[in-house]
């Protein structure tokens, strides 16, 4: 089954595998991989602005590097040593990986959806800090720990389809894709968090439509943040849910990623013209759906465990 989200993913895995091929040519291929991966990482685009609210506009770029500074870590250090183990002694064992690391992203995006519902917040975020320097060391290492996630999901993607070039080449197109993703996801989120910055520079010029423009920017940045937080909750559900279903299927599970699928098809033939679109909207939205399904089982089994021990 290779839909939505999986046939983007083997898209990252096959300009993997081309730069692995050919060392002349690996500059360019990383660089498309890269591009192609911000929608595999669209969540932590979406999610990542959240990080800097209600701290100094000072700090945001500053901020903003050390959480890409903390994402090449892990995609240098800590993943690409351990992909290439993995690609050496436990082939079998990427599947699972992927599988796990989709569960944490459907239990995020879950736990964000219950908070807005409920107005309980959980974990790290029911603790009040004020001080600021505690506040940004805590806003940093949370959305390095996401990205942990996310990266690790690029880095086996991309590794299943690099098993039969040397460890060499392997791990020059990992490193070339991590650093390409790194730049093209962070970059944008850089330009996300100053964009109410260039609005007030705008509508401080000269000229009656710059400053339109820029007051424009200005008044429409709470409304972007906020529905950029939105689209990076259903992202989690969609991207996690989908990489379960993907898992599913390699395992011969088939029932659930059949039911998608089968969705999926009727949709493509039920809307003439438009049929890529309409499948790839109902196998979204159905592996967001069977996403946050899984993501709520996991919080109440986590929110659980701590009040049993309570009692006792």
């Amino acid at each position: 089954m290779a839909g939505g989200l999986v046939a983007l993913l083997d898209d990252i895995a096959a300009l993997a595998k081309l730069a692995a091929a050919s060392l002349d040519d690996v500059a360019g291929a990383s660089a498309k991989a890269g591009t192609k991966a911000v929608g595999v990482v669209i969540d932590d685009t979406a999610v990542t602005p959240r990080y800097v609210t209600g701290l100094s506009p000072a700090r945001e770029l500053p901020i903003i590097w050390k959480i890409a500074l903390g994402s090449i870590r892990n995609k240098l250090i800590l993943l690409l040593p351990a992909a290439l183990l993995l690609s050496a002694f436990a082939p079998w064992a990427i599947t699972p990986i992927l599988m796990a690391g989709g569960t944490f992203l459907c239990f995020e995006g879950a736990e964000k959806v219950i908070e807005a519902l409920t107005g309980a917040h959980h974990g790290d975020e029911a603790v009040a800090v004020t001080d600021p320097k505690q506040l940004e060391d805590r806003q940093v290492s949370g959305a390095i720990r996401t990205d942990l996630i996310l990266s690790g999901e690029i880095m086996a993607i991309a590794l299943s389809e690099l098993a039969d070039q040397t460890i060499v080449n392997q791990a020059i197109a990992l490193a070339l894709v991590g650093l390409a993703i790194t730049v093209g996801v962070y970059g944008v989120v850089a330009l996300i968090v100053k964009m109410d910055d260039i609005g007030l520079a705008l509508a401080k010029r000269e000229g009656s439509g710059t400053r339109a423009i820029g007051r424009g920017l200005v008044s429409a940045m709470p409304v972007v943040l906020k529905w950029l937080g939105i689209i990076g909750t259903a992202a989690m559900l969609w991207v996690g849910g989908q990489i379960i279903v993907h898992g599913l299927h390699e395992f011969h599970l088939t029932p659930i990623p059949g039911w998608i699928e089968h969705a999926a098809e009727a949709a493509r033939h039920a809307v003439p013209g438009a049929g890529g679109v309409a499948s790839w909207i109902v196998n979204a939205a159905l592996s967001a759906v069977f996403g946050i399904i899984v993501g709520a089982i996991v919080a109440g089994v986590l929110h659980l465990l701590p009040r049993k021990a309570a009692k006792h």
